[in-house]
């Protein structure tokens, strides 16, 4: 999914270009092997750009709140992105690995997307990062 050639200004993102890219980032965590949360905005409490809340009974499953008024696109989603690294409590080299995925995964039409780096990939490469620190 390509997003508008990543758009500097403040981004006044409308429900439909919302959920776009809460869908492509979502289907990427699941791609990765990991648990892909719920997103919504704004968040419940005034004043800040992102909470988390966690669903009982399973520590990796929750939902990501963003606010998305008055904000650069790229702050928007690097904030939905850093939920989906806090809530399945990623290691730090793990981390950069998916971390990139999903930002190679919102630049992509999806037969690129198809050969971006796989589960095994990220987690192979995080077992070596971590062998080698």
């Amino acid at each position: 999914m390509m997003i508008g050639s990543m758009r500097t200004q403040l981004a006044a993102l409308n429900t439909a270009e919302f959920a776009a890219v809460a869908r492509a980032l979502a289907a990427e965590s699941r791609r990765l092997g990991l648990v892909a949360p719920g997103f919504r905005c704004p968040p419940r409490i005034v004043g800040v750009d992102r909470t988390i809340r966690r669903f009982t009974g399973d520590e990796r499953a929750g939902v990501v709140s963003v606010a998305v008024k008055s904000r650069p696109l790229a702050a928007v989603i690097a904030d939905m992105i850093e939920g989906i690294i806090v809530l399945n409590c990623l290691p730090a080299a793990e981390s950069a690995l998916v971390r990139a995925a999903l930002w190679r995964s919102l630049d992509q039409s999806p037969a690129e997307t198809a050969v971006t780096a796989s589960a095994d990939d990220v987690h192979q490469s995080s077992a070596r990062a971590a062998h080698v620190a």
